[in-house]
């Protein structure tokens, strides 16, 4: 997810972003212990999206 698209989000829609990455993560690993994800390279870019959102989200509130 670009950081363009997630700044035109409302801090309600980031938090819930946020919560379904986390599970997104959550389940990538969990795939991975269990040998069934085929490109680890996913769990990367789901903690890089995550940090956006968590970035941007702290913006958004600063600037309130």
């Amino acid at each position: 997810m670009k950081s363009s698209e997630i700044r035109e989000l409302t801090l309600d829609e980031m938090k819930k972003k946020e919560k379904d990455i986390r599970e997104e993560i959550f389940n990538l690993k969990f795939r991975l212990s269990s040998g069934q994800l085929e490109d680890p390279s996913k769990i990367k870019l789901a903690r890089k999206d995550l940090a956006r959102v968590l970035t941007i989200m702290e913006e958004k509130q600063k600037s309130s």
